[in-house]
């Protein structure tokens, strides 16, 4: 094998496993650090007439050092209230004959279970029995707190499909796409909260569709805005935000019980402030859901400045060129991997093929009998059933590229104003780039356009 054979085996391979290997690495070392053996980190909580450093707070900092941060307050009244404030996940009041431990269900069960576990051995230690009072309760059919967390990643993977499938709607402007997103957005919140009240896994609180309905609205829209500038690395981007950092940082396990690292990203990401909003308004009478809902507004503010960025960007390029946007071939459709499979798309001619791009399986010149470029003449594809699979327009070069297509016979025919068409059947096969070059001759005075057709004038096909 040569060595550019080489070069290319090796090219492509790292094109196609790129994406994948960096998902698994992502998978791995987000998951599982995040997921596995949950502890208590920086988890805030109060403690009722108690000096900063008594023997039992020491003792809770011995069992997990940099576990907890302990503030003193007045007494149970405030212990209570500083945890239906979301100020503490527990407070703990101390006393002769029994302590008092305040938490809420709705924090998550596990983190519940530990500070149960962790302060009746204060309890202990101070020869007293432990009273444990739940002041947020889920619902019924939520045993382990975290539904929240089930229903918000319904609620935002759909966003980030959206995006990309919205990528392939060509014929959509912006705001089409933007009404779009709102619409299903608003769709999908509706029919997650009536099916959750349904189910008994939520309480029944309208708040809930307007969360959801801006944590789909914030996924789509910024990843709407940002596709086109990360362009062929969208998937491993989106994919990375939304699931790799969003899904572990989210509250699967409870946030105060996650490594300091996934505690700033659940501050940032819209899932795990998504979920913080719904646990303040159906469980903490709207407790601290003011940061979350801003946060999740900052996240569709910044998509759609990416939107109007895109463009303005689109508009210089084309004043600064003096060019028609109707003479020039956008860049391809972004593909997401994970969700679909290739789509006959016209793309435009790169000689030199930088990595992730999309390769043509079909390119060509078109000429005239003087072997000048024919610019802007129509290249349509059609299958063996008469259906036009793409149509595209020659650059000023009269080169043209295709992809996306399907293996099999396909017809390639080509025309421009004053010109005879031409028509050429091509095989393409998997694995194999086609070349197709045309020349195109002036049309006899009379000949209807659309009457016969000259083969083409040379046909290759290179590996």
């Amino acid at each position: 094998m040569k060595l550019s054979q080489q070069a290319h085996v090796a090219r492509t391979l790292a094109e196609a496993l790129w994406f994948p290997t960096t998902l698994f690495l992502g998978l791995l070392f987000c998951l599982a650090p995040a997921l596995h053996a949950p502890q208590p980190h920086n988890a805030k909580v109060v403690v009722a007439h108690s000096a900063p450093h008594s023997a039992g707070e020491a003792l809770l900092q011995r069992q997990h050092p940099g576990g907890f941060v302990i503030t003193a307050v007045a007494g149970r009244q405030e212990a209570r209230r500083a945890v239906l404030d979301r100020d503490a996940v527990a407070g703990y009041v101390p006393g002769r004959t029994h302590g008092v431990l305040y938490v809420a269900k709705a924090n998550g069960v596990s983190l519940e279970q530990a500070l149960i576990k962790d302060f009746s051995t204060v309890a202990a230690h101070d020869r007293v029995k432990l009273q444990v009072e739940d002041v947020a309760p889920t619902v019924a059919e939520d045993q382990m707190g975290t539904t929240l967390v089930y229903f918000g990643v319904a609620w935002s993977i759909p966003g980030y499909i959206l995006a990309t499938t919205m990528l392939r709607a060509v014929t959509f402007n912006r705001r089409r796409k933007l009404l779009t997103i709102i619409g299903l957005s608003a769709l999908l919140s509706s029919v997650g909260f009536l099916a959750g009240v349904g189910l008994g896994y939520l309480p029944d609180d309208p708040a809930t569709m307007v969360v959801a309905f801006l944590l789909t609205t914030a996924v789509a829209t910024f990843s709407s805005g940002v596709a086109p500038f990360t362009k062929q690395f969208f998937p491993a981007v989106g994919m990375g935000l939304f699931i790799v950092l969003s899904v572990p940082s989210s509250g699967v396990a409870p946030v105060a019980m996650l490594p300091t690292f996934f505690q700033y990203l659940h501050d940032v990401m819209p899932l795990g402030n998504a979920v913080d909003a719904l646990r303040g308004f159906l469980y903490f009478s709207d407790a601290g859901v003011l940061r979350p809902i801003l946060v999740l507004c900052a996240w569709i503010t910044v998509g759609l400045a990416l939107l109007g960025l895109d463009a303005w960007r689109h508009h210089r390029q084309f004043a600064q060129q003096g060019l028609n946007t109707e003479e020039n071939i956008e860049e391809p459709p972004v593909e997401d991997p994970s969700v679909e499979t290739p789509t006959p798309t016209a793309l435009p001619v790169h000689h030199h093929h930088h990595f992730g791009e999309s390769v043509p399986m079909l390119f060509g010149t078109v000429r005239n009998v003087q072997q000048r470029p024919v610019h802007h003449a129509a290249v349509t594809v059609i299958d063996t059933r008469g259906r036009q699979l793409v149509r595209t327009t020659t650059n000023a070069e009269g080169e043209y590229a295709v992809t996306g297509l399907p293996e099999g016979y396909i017809s390639v025919v080509v025309s421009s104003s004053g010109q005879t068409p031409v028509v050429d059947q091509k095989l393409l096969q998997s694995g194999v780039a086609v070349q197709a070059d045309f020349v195109l001759r002036g049309r006899p005075g009379g000949t209807p356009f659309g009457g016969s057709f000259d083969e083409a004038d040379t046909t290759t096909c290179r590996g």
